[in-house]
């Protein structure tokens, strides 16, 4: 028992910030028009703005070990380094409304990040997700794959809906 306690407390800050999202769309919600649309666009941007705020507290840092599963981060530091800004931009413009380039972009960049994820578990490779920056340790594993193919579907469904 005690093991599955102590799985389950590794994923709390994942799960935390996913719950905080959850509600702050539904709060922000209340003050508009009720559709999923809407919906996902508030918990896009929300989920997306404190992701990118754990990265942006150790840039180097999270690059370092983004690199050590992303297919692009590791062929290109640049990208480990632009990789928060590009979240925080995406954050901002579901949060402004959202756009069909935005909806593509996350759609390219959570499908890319699936692949990257699901090779590194493949492969055995037994480290921690980046995707809480360098300060919150959450293991890389079907979580992250998870997370990224949701997140693509929503902006799937985003541009369907369109």
């Amino acid at each position: 028992m005690e093991k599955s306690t102590s799985k389950l407390s590794q994923y709390a800050p994942l799960i935390t910030i996913i719950g905080l999202a959850l509600l702050g769309a539904a709060a922000l919600l209340q003050f508009e028009v009720s559709s999923i649309n809407y919906f996902m666009h508030l918990f896009m941007g929300l989920f997306l703005l404190q992701f990118s705020a754990l990265k942006l507290f150790n840039v180097s840092g999270f690059a370092k070990g983004f690199a050590k599963y992303d297919l692009l981060a590791k062929r290109s530091r640049t990208y480990g380094h632009l990789y928060p800004f590009l979240e925080l931009g995406l954050a901002l413009g579901y949060l402004a409304g959202g756009a069909l380039w935005i909806y593509i972009a996350t759609f390219i960049l959570m499908s890319f990040g699936a692949i990257g994820v699901l090779t590194a578990i493949a492969k055995g490779l037994n480290t921690n997700c980046a995707c809480l920056g360098s300060t919150l340790k959450v293991p890389l594993s079907t979580v992250a794959v998870t997370e990224n193919v949701t997140m693509a579907a929503m902006a799937l469904a985003m541009i369907v809906m369109r």
